[in-house]
Parts: C-alpha cells; sequence; structure tokens
C-alpha cells in the first residue's frame, strides 16, 4: 500500500501537525513494537506507561522502517516522518485502512462492563454458532480465529492485532470483549460495530479512572464505533446502563433494555435460582430460559445473550435450545464437587462479583460458605476494603491469601494483608499468603454440604511458586480431592 493512502487516511480523521514524506513510498507492514519490524515497514511511536516509543526510533530505522510516525516534533533527514497528536488513534486509523477496513465485512458484536463479559461473549458466539455462523471470539481467555484458539495476551489486543486478526478471520461474526482501558488506548479506533451490550458497571479500575464517571465515559466510548444502523443492548437495571441507555436514545441510536424493571423491552418476570431458570417478556410473548449456570448474575449474562441474538434476527425457539446446551466457562463460577463439598472458581476480583458468587452459594443452599481470596498486586486498592466487609457479611469464614503479586513484594502485600484484616477486626477472617496452603485450609475446614469458593484468578495459570505444586486453582483441588 502507498503511503500517500495511509497519509490521507490519518488527515481526514485526525490532525497531522507536521509531515516530512514521499508520499509514493511503499509500506509493506505496520509495527509498533521494533521487535516486529522488516524492510520497508511504518514504525508507529506510542508513548507507553512504561517505554516511550520514540526511544527505539533508530533502532526502527537501523531494522529497515522506511517511515515513522509519532507524536514529538522531530527532524529527521534519513527517513520520512509523520507528526500527530495522538500516535495510538493513528495506529488504529492506519491499521484499519491498511488491512482495507476488515470490521466492515463481518458481523462485529462488542461487550463491554465491569463484570460478565467473558460469560456472555462466550454465550453469545455459542448461541449463533449453535445456528450456523462461523464465530470469532476475542476475550480474556482466548483468541478463537476460523476455528483455531490461541492464547489471549490482553482482553482487548491493540489496534494493529486486532485489524489483523479480523484481516485474517473467515468467520462471519467476531464477538470481542472490550475494556474501558482499551477503549481510552485507541486499540479499537477504527472498528464498526453491529452491535454493542454493556452488562453493568461497578467499582473497578480507579487506580486508572479518576472517577466512576470517567469509567462510565471510557465505556460510553464503545457505542460511539456503532455503525449508523447499529444496535445497543443494555442492562438498565444498573443505573449507570439507565443513564447510558437514556442518553443513546437521545442521540437516535436503536437501543434495547434488558432487566427486571418495567419498560424493559426485555423484562425479566420471573426466575429460579435451583435449577437456573429466567422467564423473559418480549412485548406479549414470554420465553422461559433454561440455562446452567447458577446466580443472580448469570441470569442477567443470559438474559444479555438472549437480546443479543434475538435482536439480530435468530429463532427464539434455536436461541433457548442453544442456551440450554451451553456449559458455561472455564474459571467463571465452574463447580467441582468432591466428597459433597462444592467448590467454585471464580474471576471475581470486584465487590459487586464478590457479592454475586458469595451470594449465589448461600441460594444453593450452602451449609456453610468458606471463601479464599486476595488482591492483586499493583491494581486498584480502593475497592479492597469493601472486598473484606462483604466476604465477613456472608460467608461463614474467609482466608485473604496471596493474588498476582505483579511488582509488589510478598512483604509489602503480607503487611497489606494484616494491615486490612487488624482494620477490619473479623473473627471470621485469617491470613494464609500461600494461595495452595489456603486452599488446602480451606478443604480441610470443609464438610458435606459446604460451598468453598476461590475468587481472583479464575482459569489463570499461577504466577508465583507455591509450596503445594500446582499450575492454578483447578489443578490445586484436583490435587487435593484426589489425595483426600
Amino acid at each position: 500500500m502507498k503511503l500517500q493512502e495511509l497519509v490521507y487516511e490519518l488527515e481526514t480523521k485526525m490532525e497531522v501537525t507536521n509531515k516530512q514524506v514521499d508520499e509514493t513510498i511503499q509500506i509493506r507492514g505496520l509495527a509498533d513494537n521494533t521487535n516486529q519490524i522488516e524492510e520497508g515497514y511504518l514504525f508507529i511511536a506510542i508513548k507507553g506507561f512504561m517505554k516511550d516509543g520514540h526511544t527505539y526510533i533508530q533502532e526502527a530505522i537501523q531494522k529497515g522502517a522506511s517511515v515513522i510516525i509519532g507524536e514529538e516534533d522531530l527532524q529527521n533527514e534519513e527517513i520520512p516522518y509523520v507528526q500527530v497528536k495522538n500516535a495510538r488513534r493513528a495506529l488504529g486509523i492506519i491499521s484499519s485502512k491498511y488491512y482495507h477496513h476488515p470490521s466492515r465485512n463481518k458481523t462485529l458484536i462488542g461487550i463491554t462492563g465491569t463484570n460478565g463479559k467473558t460469560t456472555t461473549s462466550y454465550l453469545v458466539k455459542h448461541i449463533l454458532a449453535s445456528l450456523g455462523h462461523s464465530c470469532a471470539l476475542f476475550g480474556s481467555i482466548h483468541n478463537i480465529i476460523n476455528g483455531v484458539d490461541y492464547p489471549s495476551q490482553h482482553t482487548t489486543p491493540n489496534s494493529l492485532e486486532i485489524n489483523r486478526m479480523l484481516a485474517d478471520s473467515k468467520d462471519d461474526v467476531v464477538v470481542m470483549e472490550v475494556t474501558s482501558h482499551a477503549l481510552t488506548q485507541y486499540r479499537v479506533e477504527g472498528l464498526s460495530y453491529d452491535l454493542a451490550l454493556f452488562t453493568n458497571l461497578s467499582h473497578d479500575h480507579l487506580d486508572y479512572h479518576a472517577s466512576m464517571e470517567e469509567y462510565f465515559e471510557a465505556k460510553k466510548m464503545l457505542f460511539d464505533l456503532l455503525k449508523s444502523d447499529g444496535i445497543a443492548v443494555i442492562n438498565t437495571d444498573d443505573s449507570w446502563g439507565e443513564k447510558l441507555a437514556e442518553t443513546l436514545q437521545e442521540e437516535g441510536t436503536s437501543t434495547y433494555r434488558i432487566g427486571e424493571m418495567s419498560g424493559s423491552d426485555f423484562r425479566i418476570v420471573g426466575s429460579n435460582l435451583n435449577p437456573p431458570r429466567v422467564k423473559v417478556q418480549e412485548k406479549n410473548e414470554i420465553a422461559a430460559i433454561h440455562s446452567n449456570m447458577y446466580g443472580t448474575h448469570n441470569m442477567y449474562n443470559v438474559t444479555m445473550a438472549y437480546a443479543a441474538a434475538k435482536v439480530l434476527g435468530s429463532n427464539p425457539a434455536e436461541i433457548l435450545r442453544a442456551i440450554q446446551n451451553f456449559e458455561g466457562v472455564k474459571g467463571r463460577f465452574q463447580i467441582m464437587t468432591h466428597h459433597e463439598v462444592n467448590f467454585v472458581i471464580d474471576y471475581a476480583h470486584t465487590p459487586d462479583a464478590i457479592f454475586h458468587c458469595l451470594s449465589t452459594a448461600r441460594q444453593g443452599g450452602a451449609r456453610k460458605v468458606i471463601h479464599v481470596f486476595g488482591f492483586r498486586g499493583d491494581r486498584d486498592r480502593t475497592k479492597r476494603r469493601e472486598m473484606i466487609t462483604i466476604t465477613s457479611e456472608i460467608s461463614d469464614h474467609y482466608i485473604l491469601t496471596f493474588d498476582d503479586l505483579n511488582s509488589v513484594s510478598k512483604e509489602d502485600m503480607e503487611e497489606e494483608l494484616h494491615h486490612l484484616q487488624n482494620e477490619h477486626g473479623n473473627e471470621k477472617g485469617q491470613i494464609v499468603t500461600d494461595r495452595t496452603k489456603a486452599i488446602k485450609q480451606a478443604m480441610e475446614l470443609a464438610e458435606a454440604g459446604d460451598w468453598v469458593l476461590i475468587t481472583g484468578k479464575g482459569n489463570e495459570v499461577y504466577q508465583q511458586r507455591y509450596e503445594i505444586p500446582a499450575e492454578s486453582d483447578e489443578d490445586m483441588i484436583k490435587n487435593l480431592a484426589y489425595q483426600r
């Protein structure tokens, strides 16, 4: 592709403050990482949180880059340089152009919200695949393209990787989890969505966003990327969802509300949590949705997925059959039963998610609820007290332990756990920093009819080494159950 095509695309969509270019240059590829550069590539210098791509420009040139795009005012005589106001946004715009706007030729579904994105995305994919559509998935567990699973490094990849995957995909439909980080960092810039879903918004990522209002505005950005005839499906039982729906309707966006509130387009008019079943009324018709996923939170996920498939024109009876055959998502309220004790592995790492997990165990008839969880290093510390408060109110016993420490030392995290536990002063809780030993202790405390909930990691493998050899929470439970 000629450079002039990419520069023109930038000039029509954003401010180009300076360009020193021979626009007839042929661009053989794009890269924002010097490890990916080949001869004739265009290198986009991104200012990251840890590293500044501008410091790698000389390396990019040495490796064969023929053009540089960046934000700094550089006088470069070696190769053409294009200066822009926002390099992240520029990357999204030119990535989409370079790969011939691949999102335009597919049904693109974006799902955002604090909790429920992963379960809802897998469920939507399952429904549409069951109805005969070839369906890709970009998410926090795997990226699935043309029926092949690839490990996921980020919930939402960067814009260059997304457009590359979209171009490679021969699938009819692409279902994508979209985080607030991805939206504010322009990772989905240049994409056009047919359908956007909002699950909920609750306390999370306030180490990144300055306030809940700012967090909400970030989520709202997804709906600005809808095609002119795009559709929004919103959980309006959530107050932030109600605010979003009102705004979208004022803007003329086709908007469907789901929830128990009167006026919902897909209104929840009845539910049974054991076995899981929810009745949803649309106009004068009521659909009885049977699923294999427990909990009020999954009642909303199921309703959201049903509504999404329905507004895309799918047959209601076929949607219901597909939902009934869905077995759930690994690491999302995954139940493993051993010796009449239910062990639940869940990714829950927010106050709201922990509340729903523990409440579901209570509603499921737990004789006693034992909760094992921790806090991730370098993550939002403001939600930690609330998480302890919730578990102390609902569980019978909780064990604070390590999650991913990231750059935080073991000593600092242990001090934090003791500080929070002492501050709370609740006799229900204890601290066992080794995660494997904490799970083992929970199993030893549990008796027939009890539920043990292990939250925070979900399907993820351990980053730290622990005393008992295990790769994950699931692996740990299997090992202990075998030994018991």
